[in-house]
C-alpha cells in the first residue's frame, strides 16, 4: 500500500499514536528512560515510525465481518451502545477504506461490481481479483493463487482460520483450498468441480480435492467452526480413498470435538492440530428477535439476548482457545497467523433479521476487543478488521402511512431508549416468506493497529491487504 510522504501528516500521526496509554513501543520503555533533551523521546517516535510503517509482526490477527458494511456496523453501534457510544472495532487506531469489486469470469478484463465472498475473500488472501464464486483460482484460466496462510505456513508460523459458518463456507475456504466453485465443500459436493475431484483424471484435471478435503491437507493447526456435514462425506480418491473426511482428519493428527464442552477441555500444552465442528452446517445466533417484514415492518421491539446453545462455543471462546493454542513464546521465532470470521453478519442481513444480524455483529466485535488486547499485551502483533462487503441494511426514517420504503422494514428500541428503524430493499419482497436480500457494491471499512498499520490508512483495494500482511509476515 502506497505510504503517505507529507512530512506533516506523519508528524501529526506520530504525536496521536505517542498519547495513546497503551501504545505497545512505548510500553517497553523503562520509567527512566526520559532525558530532558528529548533524546530517548526521539528515538521513541523513530522506533515507533518504523514498526508501524515497516516493522515485522510476530503475530497476525485477521479478523473479518463478512457483509459488515458500515450501515450494518451504525446499526450495532446504535443499539449496543447508543449513537454516541463506540464499538470496540471503533477504538483501531489507524482506519481507511477499501474497494470490494470482482471480475467477470467471461472477460476478466472488466469489474463485477458487486462481489461475493468467495472473490471478495481470494481477493484479500491472495492479492488478486477474481470472479464470483471462485476460491483462490483465478477468472477464466483457472489457476490457484498461493494465500497468505500458505505463506505464513512457509514462514514458519502456525496457522489458524475459524468462523461462525461451515468451516468450508467462502472465507474460510479462501485461505486453505482451491477450487473453481464455492460449492464444492465437501467430496459429495463437487458436480460443479469435476476436475478438483480427488479422482479426477485427465486433460485439465487437478485432483484437490473437496474444500473440506484441502483444509486438513494443509494441516493448518486450528480449524473450527460449522459444517460437519462436508466432513461427514466419503473421499473418493488418493490417499484416503474410502474414508471420511474426518477420519482422514485424524490420521493426520487433529483432534476433533463437537461440542463447547469439549472444546473446554483441549489442552494449550500439546502442539497437535485441532479441528472443531460445533454444527452440521452453520453455527447458531447469538441473539434473536423478529424479522423485518413490509410496512409498517416489525416492532419496535428488543432483541432477545444469549440464546446460542450451550453446546456450541461462542466465537469468542473459540478464538480465545485458538491464541492458547497458536501463540509461541520463544521471541526469537516466528508466533501465529491468525482469521476469525464474524460469518452470520452477512446471513442474516440476507434474511432481514436484524436482531440476529445486530447480535453477530456485537458478538464479532468482542472477538475485535479480545484481538487489542492481546496486541496490547503482546508486542509486534498485527491486528486487521474489515469486510469482504456490504451489504443490504439502511437506517431510515420512521416511515408514514402515505409514502415509506417499498422494501422490509423492522424498528427496533436502541439504548438511547429512542426508535431506530432498518430497511431492506435489495430484492422482491412481494410474496414469499423467505426473503434473500443482495450484497452492496460499496467500499467497506479497514482499520488496524501494530506492525504495517499505516499501511491501511486511504482507499485501497480488497487486493492490497494481502501485500500488507505478507509485508508484516516478513514474504515481501
Amino acid at each position: 500500500m502506497r505510504p503517505f510522504k507529507t512530512t506533516f501528516i506523519l508528524f501529526v500521526l506520530f504525536i496521536f499514536i505517542l498519547s495513546i496509554p497503551s501504545c505497545e513501543l512505548l510500553a517497553q520503555q523503562p520509567a527512566n528512560s526520559a532525558n530532558p533533551s528529548g533524546g530517548s523521546g526521539n528515538a521513541a517516535a523513530a522506533q515507533l515510525q518504523q514498526l508501524i510503517q515497516t516493522g515485522r509482526a510476530k503475530n497476525v490477527i485477521f479478523l473479518l465481518g463478512d457483509g459488515m458494511g458500515d450501515s450494518e456496523i451504525t446499526a450495532a453501534r446504535n443499539y449496543y451502545v447508543g449513537a454516541a457510544g463506540r464499538l470496540a472495532m471503533d477504538t483501531l487506531p489507524f482506519t481507511g477504506a477499501v474497494t470490494t469489486y470482482s471480475l467477470q469470469e467471461k472477460d476478466p478484463s472488466k469489474p463485477d461490481y458487486v462481489t461475493d465472498s468467495a472473490a471478495g475473500g481470494t481477493a484479500w488472501a491472495t492479492g488478486l481479483k477474481t470472479s464470483n464464486g471462485r476460491i483462490s483460482t483465478t477468472a477464466g484460466t483457472d489457476k490457484t493463487a498461493k494465500t497468505i496462510l500458505e505463506i505464513a505456513k512457509e514462514q514458519g508460523y502456525r496457522t489458524g482460520n475459524i468462523s461462525t459458518a461451515e468451516i468450508t463456507d467462502a472465507t474460510p475456504a479462501v485461505l486453505g483450498s482451491h477450487v473453481n466453485s464455492r460449492g464444492c465443500q465437501g467430496p459429495e459436493d463437487m458436480k460443479n468441480c469435476p476436475q478438483y475431484k480427488k479422482n479426477a483424471t485427465g486433460p485439465g484435471s487437478n485432483p484437490l480435492g473437496s474444500i473440506a478435503e484441502q483444509l486438513i491437507d494443509h494441516k493448518i493447526d486450528v480449524l473450527m467452526g460449522g459444517g460437519k456435514q462436508r466432513f461427514d462425506q466419503t473421499i473418493d480418491g488418493g490417499q484416503f480413498q474410502g474414508k471420511r473426511v474426518l477420519a482422514a482428519a485424524e490420521d493426520l493428527g487433529y483432534k476433533v470435538v463437537t461440542s463447547a464442552q469439549e472444546l473446554t477441555q483441549v489442552s494449550a500444552g500439546k502442539q497437535e492440530r485441532l479441528l472443531g465442528l460445533f454444527n452440521a452446517g452453520n453455527m447458531s445466533m447469538e441473539w434473536n428477535g423478529d424479522p423485518a417484514i413490509p410496512f409498517p415492518g416489525s416492532g419496535p421491539q428488543k432483541c432477545n439476548e444469549f440464546v446460542r446453545p450451550s453446546n456450541e462455543p461462542a466465537l469468542l471462546s473459540m478464538m480465545l482457545k485458538a491464541i492458547q493454542l497458536l501463540e509461541n513464546n520463544d521471541p526469537k521465532a516466528p508466533g501465529f497467523f491468525l482469521q476469525v470470521e464474524g460469518a452470520q453478519i452477512d446471513k442474516r442481513a440476507h434474511t432481514a433479521q436484524p436482531c440476529e444480524q445486530i447480535g453477530e455483529t456485537v458478538a464479532f466485535d468482542n472477538t475485535i476487543k479480545l484481538a487489542i488486547d492481546y496486541a496490547n499485551a503482546h508486542p509486534g502483533t498485527l491486528v486487521i478488521v474489515t469486510a469482504d462487503h456490504g451489504h443490504s441494511t439502511q437506517i431510515v426514517p420512521p416511515q408514514a402511512q402515505d409514502s415509506h420504503a417499498s422494501g422490509l422494514m423492522s424498528t427496533l428500541i436502541t439504548s438511547d431508549k429512542a426508535n431506530m428503524t432498518l430497511h431492506y430493499g435489495t430484492n422482491t419482497v412481494c410474496c414469499s416468506a423467505t426473503h434473500t436480500m443482495e450484497h452492496a457494491g460499496t467500499q467497506v471499512r479497514i482499520a488496524a493497529q501494530g506492525p504495517q498499520a499505516f499501511g491501511v490508512l486511504g482507499v485501497h483495494d480488497m487486493s492490497e491487504i494481502f501485500h500488507l500482511m505478507a509485508r508484516a509476515l516478513g514474504a515481501e
